[in-house]
């Protein structure tokens, strides 16, 4: 934005020439805004295109065969098919967005139009984010608690030779503990979704007060 900035002076000791001025910050802001959106279309695609790799690497693991096997032996295999067909759809239809979002910026020639999609664009963005944040906490919470009560159960034959009568209490400590882990790791993808796409939203919120300034 420093480009930006020594336009900004200029306009402001030029009271001559306002409307060239004007119109050269608002092709800046374009420009901007514009290389700003089409950066996080390429970095969603980088996530989904990352994940996707990793999920073909794990699938030829023991680990992941051993995990399959366990969601089977619980009968929830099916669920999990369907969660991911589910969650891919939604992401694709993200990235959709934001590449439509990118093309609506680059051929927008008003200054309340390319406002309007740089608060789309955000708002997007911010749903993007949640849409993901809270997936994982749903999914992971579901499966493990699913895990935690075969381990239990595994734990108490082991010891006593039969499924005793777990207490209640067992259970709430280990949702509880569970719940703390759940909200540690999805913190951390907040921290790193914060600080990939942050960056990008506080550019086009910067060049929103700019244009807002202009459309004054």
């Amino acid at each position: 934005m420093e480009e930006l900035d020594v336009l900004k002076k200029d306009w402001n000791k030029n009271n001559n020439y306002p409307t060239v001025s004007e119109q050269e910050i608002y092709t800046m802001l374009h420009k901007n805004s514009s290389s700003t959106i089409k950066w996080i279309f390429i970095i969603s695609i980088i996530e989904l295109s990352f994940g996707i790799i990793l999920s073909i690497v794990m699938s030829f693991t023991k680990f992941d065969a051993e995990n399959m096997q366990f969601l089977k032996n619980l009968n929830i295999y099916g669920y999990y098919q369907v969660s991911v067909i589910v969650m891919y759809i939604v992401i694709v239809y993200f990235i959709t967005r934001f590449y439509i979002m990118y093309r609506r910026v680059c051929t927008t020639d008003n200054t309340k139009l390319l406002m309007k999609n740089i608060l789309r664009t955000r708002k997007t963005v911010q749903n993007y984010i949640l849409f993901n944040l809270v997936t994982f906490a749903l999914v992971f919470i579901t499966f493990a608690s699913y895990g935690l009560k075969i381990g239990i159960e595994k734990a108490t034959i082991e010891k006593s030779g039969s499924i005793a009568e777990i207490p209640m209490s067992v259970y709430l400590i280990s949702f509880f503990v569970l719940l703390i882990i759940t909200g540690i790791l999805t913190g951390a993808f907040w921290l790193v979704y914060r600080l990939i796409y942050g960056i990008l939203l506080k550019k086009l919120k910067k060049n929103f007060e700019e244009l807002k300034k202009i459309d004054l």
